[in-house]
């Protein structure tokens, strides 16, 4: 078994879809549907999207709900979390070594949780 989509909720999907198709542009990660309560970015076999929530209640973060994408370098790291930053994202972890990774964390207009690492 293995993940093959992972879904943030959004309370603006205008401004959701703005932050990552910015901040996934130069990534691979290509949108591939919008439509409706819902937009799609995909890379090979994993897909990643923002959606309005199907209920009609107001979309929440998870309080230890988090994505990790592995971006392959450090230099990576360090462009993403600068680039998430400026696009109105906030810090939960500057870049640096942690458990042996290098990694950083912030969290998307929405306070969803990102975990950049190499």
């Amino acid at each position: 078994m293995k993940m093959n989509y992972f879904v943030f909720g959004t309370n603006n999907k205008q401004k959701a879809v703005t932050f990552y198709d910015t901040f996934f542009e130069g990534c691979g990660l290509n949108k591939i549907h919008t439509e409706g309560r819902m937009t799609l970015w995909a890379k090979d076999d994993f897909m990643f999207a923002v959606a309005e929530p199907f209920d009609g209640e107001e979309a929440s973060n998870g309080n230890g709900t988090m994505l990790g994408f592995n971006v392959g370098s450090a230099q990576e790291v360090d462009r993403l979390y600068k680039l998430g930053l400026e696009l109105g994202g906030v810090s939960e972890g500057e870049p640096c070594v942690r458990s042996g990774r290098y990694s950083a964390y912030i969290r998307d207009l929405d306070k969803n949780k990102i975990c950049l690492y190499e």
